[in-house]
């Protein structure tokens, strides 16, 4: 008898799988940008979208004898779907040219561009001075 009404059981319970869970949540799927990007970029080469020749220019604009001294901040990485070289700080009112420098001697040109809280550094920038992507370095900024 037992044999029986495990014969019968199996067959219904394997439609149960059929059948939909009112109480069970159904998972949304990713976003497709984020999927996209995820299975373009792995690697932080993958995402500095500059080229060798932006990099050469950066790293090799002359000091500005003239140049005025901002002031020292520490650096976050900032957006890095954000191309270009700039930092994004309170030490700036508007938009200018600039470069910034690190305690070891290592200089970059950048944009120097209004920001609020936390400075922030481009990709492209921390890339060109060298910079470990989860360093938070005190670089001082100048503004030509």
């Amino acid at each position: 008898m037992r044999i029986y009404i495990a014969l019968i059981a199996l067959p219904l319970l394997a439609s149960c799988a059929e059948i939909s869970n009112p109480f069970r949540r159904e998972q949304a799927p990713p976003p497709a940008a984020a999927t996209a990007l995820g299975a373009i970029a792995k690697t932080p080469e993958a995402y500095d979208l500059t080229s060798e020749a932006e990099r050469e220019r950066a790293l090799a604009a002359p000091v500005n004898a003239g140049a005025e001294r901002l002031g020292a901040v520490v650096a976050v990485l900032g957006n890095a779907g954000e191309p270009g070289f700039w930092m994004r700080s309170s030490l700036v009112k508007e938009p200018r040219k600039g470069r910034v420098e690190t305690a070891d001697g290592a200089s970059v040109a950048v944009d120097l561009l209004p920001g609020a809280g936390s400075a922030q550094l481009s990709l492209a920038a921390y890339r060109a001075l060298g910079l470990s992507l989860t360093a938070l370095p005190q670089v001082t900024v100048y503004a030509d």
